[in-house]
Protein backbone atom coordinates (compact mmCIF):
# COMPACT_ATOMS: atom_id res chain seq x y z
CA UNK A 1 0.00 0.00 0.00
CA UNK A 2 2.87 2.36 0.78
CA UNK A 3 4.38 1.63 -2.64
CA UNK A 4 1.10 2.42 -4.41
CA UNK A 5 0.54 5.55 -2.30
CA UNK A 6 4.02 6.93 -3.07
CA UNK A 7 3.64 6.05 -6.75
CA UNK A 8 0.28 7.79 -7.16
CA UNK A 9 1.40 10.70 -4.99
CA UNK A 10 4.36 11.43 -7.26
CA UNK A 11 2.45 10.87 -10.53
CA UNK A 12 1.06 14.45 -10.73
CA UNK A 13 4.60 15.88 -10.85
CA UNK A 14 5.15 13.90 -14.04
CA UNK A 15 1.65 14.29 -15.49
CA UNK A 16 1.15 18.06 -15.12
CA UNK A 17 3.86 19.11 -17.65
CA UNK A 18 2.43 16.71 -20.25
CA UNK A 19 -1.09 18.00 -19.64
CA UNK A 20 -0.18 21.69 -19.87
CA UNK A 21 2.01 21.23 -22.94
CA UNK A 22 -0.65 19.16 -24.73
CA UNK A 23 -3.33 21.72 -23.86
CA UNK A 24 -1.20 24.51 -25.30
CA UNK A 25 -0.58 22.53 -28.49
CA UNK A 26 -4.30 21.81 -28.90
CA UNK A 27 -5.11 25.50 -28.52
CA UNK A 28 -2.57 26.40 -31.22
CA UNK A 29 -3.40 23.57 -33.61
CA UNK A 30 -7.13 24.21 -33.44
CA UNK A 31 -6.30 27.36 -35.43
CA UNK A 32 -4.68 25.25 -38.16
CA UNK A 33 -1.04 25.88 -37.18
CA UNK A 34 1.01 22.71 -36.70
CA UNK A 35 3.17 23.25 -33.62
CA UNK A 36 6.21 20.99 -33.28
CA UNK A 37 8.24 23.40 -31.17
CA UNK A 38 6.95 22.32 -27.75
CA UNK A 39 10.31 20.93 -26.63
CA UNK A 40 12.03 24.24 -27.27
CA UNK A 41 9.29 26.36 -25.70
CA UNK A 42 9.32 24.17 -22.59
CA UNK A 43 13.05 24.82 -22.25
CA UNK A 44 12.44 28.56 -22.55
CA UNK A 45 9.76 28.39 -19.87
CA UNK A 46 12.01 26.31 -17.61
CA UNK A 47 14.96 28.69 -17.89
CA UNK A 48 12.82 31.82 -17.54
CA UNK A 49 11.05 30.36 -14.51
CA UNK A 50 14.29 29.58 -12.69
CA UNK A 51 15.78 32.96 -13.63
CA UNK A 52 12.70 34.78 -12.33
CA UNK A 53 12.63 32.69 -9.16
CA UNK A 54 16.28 33.49 -8.46
CA UNK A 55 15.73 37.19 -9.21
CA UNK A 56 12.41 37.83 -7.45
CA UNK A 57 12.06 34.93 -5.03
CA UNK A 58 8.37 34.50 -5.88
CA UNK A 59 7.16 31.32 -7.57
CA UNK A 60 3.94 32.91 -8.83
CA UNK A 61 5.88 35.65 -10.58
CA UNK A 62 8.30 33.05 -11.92
CA UNK A 63 5.51 31.02 -13.53
CA UNK A 64 3.91 34.12 -15.09
CA UNK A 65 7.23 35.34 -16.50
CA UNK A 66 7.93 31.87 -17.87
CA UNK A 67 4.64 32.00 -19.76
CA UNK A 68 5.48 35.46 -21.06
CA UNK A 69 8.97 34.40 -22.16
CA UNK A 70 7.63 31.41 -24.11
CA UNK A 71 5.04 33.64 -25.79
CA UNK A 72 7.68 36.18 -26.78
CA UNK A 73 9.88 33.50 -28.33
CA UNK A 74 6.86 32.08 -30.16
CA UNK A 75 6.44 35.43 -31.93
CA UNK A 76 9.37 34.31 -34.11
CA UNK A 77 7.58 31.07 -34.98
CA UNK A 78 4.26 32.82 -35.58
CA UNK A 79 5.91 35.35 -37.87
CA UNK A 80 7.51 32.60 -39.92
CA UNK A 81 4.48 30.34 -40.35
CA UNK A 82 1.57 32.80 -40.28
CA UNK A 83 2.98 35.90 -41.95
CA UNK A 84 5.80 34.50 -44.09
CA UNK A 85 4.13 31.11 -44.68
CA UNK A 86 7.28 29.09 -44.03
CA UNK A 87 6.80 25.32 -43.96
CA UNK A 88 5.38 24.63 -40.50
CA UNK A 89 7.26 21.38 -39.92
CA UNK A 90 10.63 22.93 -40.74
CA UNK A 91 9.87 26.06 -38.70
CA UNK A 92 8.85 23.97 -35.68
CA UNK A 93 12.01 21.87 -35.80
CA UNK A 94 14.16 24.97 -36.25
CA UNK A 95 12.48 26.56 -33.22
CA UNK A 96 13.39 23.55 -31.07
CA UNK A 97 17.08 23.67 -32.03
CA UNK A 98 17.18 27.45 -31.63
CA UNK A 99 15.67 27.28 -28.14
CA UNK A 100 17.94 24.43 -27.10
CA UNK A 101 21.02 26.46 -28.00
CA UNK A 102 19.67 29.74 -26.64
CA UNK A 103 18.69 28.36 -23.23
CA UNK A 104 21.94 26.43 -22.81
CA UNK A 105 23.92 29.58 -23.67
CA UNK A 106 21.97 31.92 -21.39
CA UNK A 107 21.91 29.44 -18.54
CA UNK A 108 25.70 29.15 -18.65
CA UNK A 109 26.50 32.83 -19.19
CA UNK A 110 24.14 34.03 -16.45
CA UNK A 111 25.15 31.39 -13.93
CA UNK A 112 21.68 29.87 -13.55
CA UNK A 113 22.75 26.25 -14.07
CA UNK A 114 22.44 23.90 -11.07
CA UNK A 115 21.29 26.66 -8.73
CA UNK A 116 18.46 25.36 -6.52
CA UNK A 117 15.25 27.36 -6.08
CA UNK A 118 12.60 27.21 -3.36
CA UNK A 119 9.59 26.37 -5.55
CA UNK A 120 6.17 25.84 -3.98
CA UNK A 121 5.34 23.59 -1.07
CA UNK A 122 2.52 21.06 -1.26
CA UNK A 123 -0.80 22.11 0.27
CA UNK A 124 -2.55 19.50 2.40
CA UNK A 125 -6.34 19.71 2.25
CA UNK A 126 -7.12 18.93 5.88
CA UNK A 127 -8.20 15.42 6.91
CA UNK A 128 -8.54 14.37 3.27
CA UNK A 129 -4.73 14.37 2.96
CA UNK A 130 -4.51 11.55 5.51
CA UNK A 131 -6.65 9.13 3.51
CA UNK A 132 -4.82 5.91 2.66
CA UNK A 133 -3.37 5.60 -0.85
CA UNK A 134 -5.23 8.54 -2.44
CA UNK A 135 -4.64 11.11 0.31
CA UNK A 136 -1.22 12.16 -0.97
CA UNK A 137 -2.11 11.77 -4.66
CA UNK A 138 -5.25 13.93 -4.62
CA UNK A 139 -5.13 16.11 -1.54
CA UNK A 140 -1.44 16.91 -0.87
CA UNK A 141 -0.22 18.72 -3.97
CA UNK A 142 0.94 22.18 -5.00
CA UNK A 143 -1.43 24.86 -6.25
CA UNK A 144 -0.73 24.22 -9.95
CA UNK A 145 -1.93 20.63 -9.65
CA UNK A 146 -5.15 21.82 -8.03
CA UNK A 147 -5.56 24.49 -10.73
CA UNK A 148 -4.99 22.08 -13.63
CA UNK A 149 -8.67 21.02 -14.04
CA UNK A 150 -9.65 24.70 -14.20
CA UNK A 151 -7.18 25.26 -17.04
CA UNK A 152 -8.88 22.47 -18.96
CA UNK A 153 -12.40 23.65 -18.13
CA UNK A 154 -11.41 27.13 -19.30
CA UNK A 155 -9.96 26.00 -22.62
CA UNK A 156 -12.85 23.63 -23.32
CA UNK A 157 -15.39 26.36 -22.58
CA UNK A 158 -13.43 28.80 -24.73
CA UNK A 159 -13.25 26.47 -27.73
CA UNK A 160 -16.82 25.14 -27.54
CA UNK A 161 -18.91 27.91 -26.00
CA UNK A 162 -17.35 31.30 -26.67
CA UNK A 163 -17.77 33.11 -29.98
CA UNK A 164 -14.02 33.76 -30.17
CA UNK A 165 -13.26 30.07 -29.65
CA UNK A 166 -15.72 28.97 -32.31
CA UNK A 167 -14.19 31.44 -34.74
CA UNK A 168 -10.76 30.03 -33.90
CA UNK A 169 -11.96 26.53 -34.68
CA UNK A 170 -13.51 27.77 -37.93
CA UNK A 171 -10.13 29.20 -38.91
CA UNK A 172 -8.54 25.82 -38.29
CA UNK A 173 -11.19 23.89 -40.21
CA UNK A 174 -11.69 26.08 -43.27
CA UNK A 175 -9.76 29.37 -43.33
CA UNK A 176 -11.16 30.38 -46.72
CA UNK A 177 -14.75 30.14 -45.47
CA UNK A 178 -13.81 31.88 -42.22
CA UNK A 179 -12.21 34.73 -44.14
CA UNK A 180 -15.28 35.04 -46.35
CA UNK A 181 -17.35 35.39 -43.16
CA UNK A 182 -15.19 38.30 -42.05
CA UNK A 183 -12.96 36.46 -39.54
CA UNK A 184 -9.34 37.62 -39.47
CA UNK A 185 -7.49 34.36 -40.16
CA UNK A 186 -4.01 35.80 -39.72
CA UNK A 187 -4.89 37.52 -36.44
CA UNK A 188 -6.55 34.45 -34.94
CA UNK A 189 -3.69 32.14 -35.92
CA UNK A 190 -1.03 34.53 -34.65
CA UNK A 191 -2.71 34.96 -31.26
CA UNK A 192 -3.40 31.22 -30.98
CA UNK A 193 0.31 30.51 -31.37
CA UNK A 194 1.14 32.98 -28.58
CA UNK A 195 -1.56 31.68 -26.23
CA UNK A 196 -0.62 28.05 -26.78
CA UNK A 197 3.06 28.84 -26.25
CA UNK A 198 2.25 30.40 -22.87
CA UNK A 199 0.78 27.10 -21.65
CA UNK A 200 3.73 25.14 -23.05
CA UNK A 201 6.10 27.55 -21.29
CA UNK A 202 4.20 26.99 -18.05
CA UNK A 203 4.73 23.25 -18.50
CA UNK A 204 8.48 23.81 -18.72
CA UNK A 205 8.45 26.13 -15.72
CA UNK A 206 6.60 23.50 -13.70
CA UNK A 207 9.42 21.02 -14.33
CA UNK A 208 12.16 23.47 -13.37
CA UNK A 209 10.57 25.54 -10.61
CA UNK A 210 8.17 23.12 -8.91
CA UNK A 211 9.45 19.63 -9.70
CA UNK A 212 13.26 19.48 -10.01
CA UNK A 213 13.71 23.02 -8.56
CA UNK A 214 16.78 23.89 -10.63
CA UNK A 215 17.86 24.51 -14.21
CA UNK A 216 19.95 22.09 -16.27
CA UNK A 217 20.49 22.43 -20.02
CA UNK A 218 18.10 20.16 -21.93
CA UNK A 219 16.27 19.25 -18.76
CA UNK A 220 12.90 18.66 -20.45
CA UNK A 221 14.32 15.40 -21.77
CA UNK A 222 12.00 14.98 -24.75
CA UNK A 223 8.78 15.67 -22.88
CA UNK A 224 7.78 18.19 -25.53
CA UNK A 225 7.92 15.50 -28.22
CA UNK A 226 5.84 13.18 -26.07
CA UNK A 227 3.28 16.00 -25.72
CA UNK A 228 3.09 16.19 -29.52
CA UNK A 229 2.29 12.49 -29.62
CA UNK A 230 -0.18 12.93 -26.79
CA UNK A 231 -2.17 15.44 -28.85
CA UNK A 232 -2.49 12.90 -31.65
CA UNK A 233 -3.48 10.23 -29.13
CA UNK A 234 -6.14 12.59 -27.76
CA UNK A 235 -7.41 13.43 -31.25
CA UNK A 236 -7.18 17.14 -30.35
CA UNK A 237 -9.62 16.73 -27.45
CA UNK A 238 -8.52 18.47 -24.21
CA UNK A 239 -10.16 15.91 -21.90
CA UNK A 240 -8.58 12.98 -23.70
CA UNK A 241 -5.27 14.81 -23.51
CA UNK A 242 -5.66 15.12 -19.75
CA UNK A 243 -6.41 11.40 -19.46
CA UNK A 244 -3.39 10.61 -21.61
CA UNK A 245 -1.19 12.89 -19.52
CA UNK A 246 -2.25 11.03 -16.38
CA UNK A 247 -1.41 7.73 -18.10
CA UNK A 248 2.04 8.90 -19.16
CA UNK A 249 2.63 10.49 -15.76
CA UNK A 250 1.83 7.24 -13.98
CA UNK A 251 4.14 5.27 -16.27
CA UNK A 252 7.01 7.70 -15.75
CA UNK A 253 6.42 7.92 -11.97
CA UNK A 254 6.56 4.14 -11.69
CA UNK A 255 10.21 3.97 -12.77
CA UNK A 256 11.81 5.69 -9.73
CA UNK A 257 9.43 3.83 -7.41
CA UNK A 258 10.65 0.51 -8.79
CA UNK A 259 14.24 1.62 -8.30
CA UNK A 260 13.49 2.68 -4.72
CA UNK A 261 11.96 -0.74 -4.09
CA UNK A 262 15.24 -2.38 -5.10
CA UNK A 263 14.16 -3.53 -8.55
CA UNK A 264 17.11 -2.93 -10.84
CA UNK A 265 16.28 -1.95 -14.42
CA UNK A 266 18.73 -1.41 -17.32
CA UNK A 267 19.51 2.30 -17.76
CA UNK A 268 18.62 2.43 -21.44
CA UNK A 269 15.39 0.53 -20.86
CA UNK A 270 14.40 3.22 -18.37
CA UNK A 271 15.28 5.98 -20.85
CA UNK A 272 13.30 4.46 -23.69
CA UNK A 273 10.18 3.54 -21.68
CA UNK A 274 8.22 6.83 -22.12
CA UNK A 275 8.85 6.83 -25.87
CA UNK A 276 7.96 3.15 -26.21
CA UNK A 277 4.65 3.85 -24.48
CA UNK A 278 4.10 6.83 -26.80
CA UNK A 279 4.65 4.68 -29.90
CA UNK A 280 2.42 1.91 -28.57
CA UNK A 281 -0.42 4.32 -27.80
CA UNK A 282 -0.20 6.02 -31.20
CA UNK A 283 -0.25 2.66 -32.99
CA UNK A 284 -3.27 1.63 -30.93
CA UNK A 285 -5.08 4.86 -31.85
CA UNK A 286 -4.27 4.43 -35.55
CA UNK A 287 -5.52 0.83 -35.61
CA UNK A 288 -8.57 1.28 -33.40
CA UNK A 289 -10.02 4.64 -34.33
CA UNK A 290 -8.16 6.15 -37.25
CA UNK A 291 -5.09 8.32 -36.81
CA UNK A 292 -6.55 11.50 -38.35
CA UNK A 293 -9.90 11.43 -36.56
CA UNK A 294 -10.52 14.81 -34.95
CA UNK A 295 -7.67 16.58 -36.73
CA UNK A 296 -8.44 20.20 -37.72
CA UNK A 297 -9.20 20.30 -41.43
CA UNK A 298 -6.58 22.89 -42.34
CA UNK A 299 -3.85 21.77 -39.91
CA UNK A 300 -0.41 22.57 -41.28
CA UNK A 301 -1.73 24.39 -44.32
CA UNK A 302 -0.60 28.00 -44.83
CA UNK A 303 -3.37 30.42 -45.65
CA UNK A 304 -3.02 32.57 -48.74
CA UNK A 305 -5.79 35.10 -49.12
CA UNK A 306 -7.15 35.31 -52.63
CA UNK A 307 -7.70 38.64 -54.31
CA UNK A 308 -11.30 39.74 -54.32
CA UNK A 309 -12.86 41.38 -57.31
Amino acid sequence: MAFIGNWLGNAPDFAVPYALAALGLILTERSGVLSLGAEGLMLVGALAGVAAQLSFGNSGVALLLAMLAASLVSVLFATMVVLLRVNQVIAGLALVFFCQGLTALLGTLCGWTNRPVAGLDAIALGPLSTLPVLGHALFTQNVVVYALPFFFFGVVWFLRRSMTGMRLRAVGENPQAADAAGIGVVRYRFLAVLAGAALVGLAGAYIAVLSTKLWIAGMTGGRGWIAVGLVIFARWSPWRALAGAVLFGCVEALIPQLAAAGIQLPQYFVLMTPYAVTLAVMIWVALARGGNDGEPGALGQPYIREERG
